[in-house]
């Protein structure tokens, strides 16, 4: 490893970010200027009614961090408008830094262009002279082919996410990408369908589902839409349209099936109803009791054996996988038999078989639950497999005609 990249959140001056840049600020004095380097991102706005940018933002941002004993050696200024050589010259004399060192961070249309244009203002160059590492030619093809897929789909896909949080698309962030990931792995565009879960009850819910390539439930606390999300499994499940449930879309999906296929009528989660007499989705026993000490979730990495010839083994092409988990509730083997017994097929599970990872459905196009977030794992150059697999059985759905 050559280079550690750590990144502080928030605004200069907000007390949560304090302690974070007082850490940094020792960093430096520890380590010393030639193995430390600050990158201030700035917003130079652009003021319509004047017609022109205004540094005093990126000034007084400036001032701040130097008033707490950090000077920034380089400055990415966020802006509508490329910064002029005057603009340039104008911040770096009154924030104490180079001028080649006035980055001008522009937007973009899509986030993915953003390496090629900083590369093109040599950031990455100034960043390798700075920490004194060999600066040799960028290879960016990658980027550009990337950007051309992105721009020049085939085709385009179309999911529902039916899901709790919806109102804000941020708290789905790392799902987004993982789906744009998964669809240009195919030279796809994935259009995504943000569906609010509490609307898809009462009358004419089925509406919003029309003319999907797929459906997707994703992670989730609380019982709070959970009708919403159910109807939306039974919906894919008996249209036979792709599934893929993360988390909770995966419990609700065991729910779902325990109650309609099963006859469990009354199946349930107890997160959801405690007192439930089919606690087909339940807290460990290890874990009952410790609600109010903290530590009740199950997070980080776990491996996980795949039965062979399932729609996960097929996607991962290997029978033992690791992947990132943040839940509390988890699948309950008493109902195992039953479950299993009516067509749903457990395809992963721990190696010491406690956790259940992967259900599936035999008799479907493509219906998979997984109790892991696979979105945590997903870059543009190297996308989840379950997600490439997933989109790619929405492309099939979308040629046979949704």
């Amino acid at each position: 490893m050559d280079v550690v990249i750590a990144e502080i959140g928030g605004t200069v001056g907000d007390i949560e970010s304090l302690p974070f840049l007082e850490a940094i600020r020792q960093l430096r004095l520890e380590l010393g200027w030639k193995n430390t380097l600050f990158v201030h991102v700035t917003l130079v706005p652009f003021i319509a009614t004047a017609g022109e940018l205004k540094t005093k933002p990126t000034q007084h941002s400036v001032k701040e961090l130097r008033s707490i004993g950090i000077q920034p050696d380089i400055l990415l200024c966020r802006t509508e408008r490329p910064l002029t050589h005057e603009v340039k010259a104008k911040i770096a004399m009154f924030c104490s830094v180079a001028e080649e060192a006035v980055i001008t961070a522009r937007d973009v249309d899509t986030i993915y262009q953003v390496p090629l244009a900083l590369a093109e203002e040599k950031l990455d160059e100034q960043i390798l002279r700075r920490l004194d590492l060999p600066v040799g030619p960028a290879d960016l093809r990658p980027w550009r082919e990337l950007l051309h897929r992105i721009r020049n789909p085939a085709d385009t896909v179309r999911i529902g996410v039916v899901g709790k949080y919806v109102q804000l698309t941020d708290s789905y962030k790392s799902l987004n990408e993982a789906l744009v990931h998964g669809g240009l792995a195919h030279n796809l565009r994935t259009e995504v369908a943000w569906i609010e879960s509490e609307g898809v009850e009462g009358e004419n819910w089925e509406a919003q589902l029309q003319d999907l390539d797929g459906i997707l439930v994703p992670g989730g606390f609380g019982k709070r839409g959970i009708p919403g999300m159910l109807n939306a499994i039974r919906y894919a499940r008996e249209r036979k349209i792709p599934f893929f449930g993360i988390c909770l879309g995966m419990q609700c999906a065991v729910i779902e099936f325990a109650r309609n296929v099963c006859g469990l009528g009354d199946a349930n989660s107890t997160e959801f109803n405690p007192g439930t007499p089919h606690r087909v989705i339940y807290k460990l026993r290890e874990l009952l009791g410790v609600d109010e000490l903290g530590g009740t979730m199950r997070l980080g990495a776990w491996p996980c054996k795949l039965e062979k010839d399932s729609w996960a083994h097929k996607a991962f092409g290997e029978l033992e996988i690791s992947e990132r988990h943040r839940h509390r509730y988890e699948f309950n083997r008493e109902y195992e038999e039953t479950l299993v017994a009516h067509g749903l097929r457990l395809t992963g599970a721990t190696p010491d078989g406690t956790y259940v990872e992967i259900v599936e459905l035999a008799d479907h196009p493509w219906f998979l639950g997984c109790q892991f977030h696979p979105e945590f794992a997903s870059t543009p150059f190297r996308p989840h497999p379950l997600v490439v697999a997933y989109i790619a059985a929405t492309k099939r759905q979308r040629e046979r005609g949704n």
